[in-house]
């Protein structure tokens, strides 16, 4: 099994959570990363760093991720892309994308969206704390325990 990461928006903390639980249930780590990261130097985690283009990173990801396999992402576009692939998805803060949830995710996702840019609303997620390291190591237990029994 592999967990794949979109590392260029992914909080440290999670990425390691995420190598933590490889190391412990011995599962390979693939960080996709659009920019230089810097790779933590274990056997298990592979570093990929695609060409720079817009979804360059995303496109590797739905391209290469399988089903059985997990990808944390952020990205909500991406995320629908993965889930229709039947590949897991889930986000640093805990939440799971499946195929009950994708329309309402994508929904508020272009709602606040276009309050943004009508700049009836700014800001984004505020800062990753302790709540949402504790939702995303449960919920990467889960779905990690769900993977491995097929």
């Amino acid at each position: 099994m592999r967990v794949w990461i979109d590392a260029d928006a992914c909080p440290k903390a999670a990425k390691d959570q995420v190598i933590k639980f490889a190391l412990k249930r011995q599962f390979d780590v693939v960080l996709v990363a659009g920019q230089s990261q810097i790779k933590p130097t274990y056997t298990r985690v592979k570093l990929i760093v695609v060409p720079s283009g817009p979804d360059a990173a995303d496109d590797y990801l739905v391209e290469h991720a399988v089903p059985g396999e997990l990808v944390i992402c952020s990205d909500v576009p991406l995320a629908d892309r993965l889930v229709k692939k039947g590949v897991a998805a889930l986000d640093p803060r805990g939440k799971e994308f499946d195929a009950h949830n994708m329309g309402e995710r994508l929904a508020v996702r272009n709602l606040f969206t276009d309050l943004r840019e009508q700049g009836q609303v700014s800001g984004g997620q505020g800062a990753y704390g302790e709540r949402d390291k504790q939702a995303f190591a449960n919920t990467l237990d889960r779905i990690l325990t769900r993977l491995a029994r097929g």
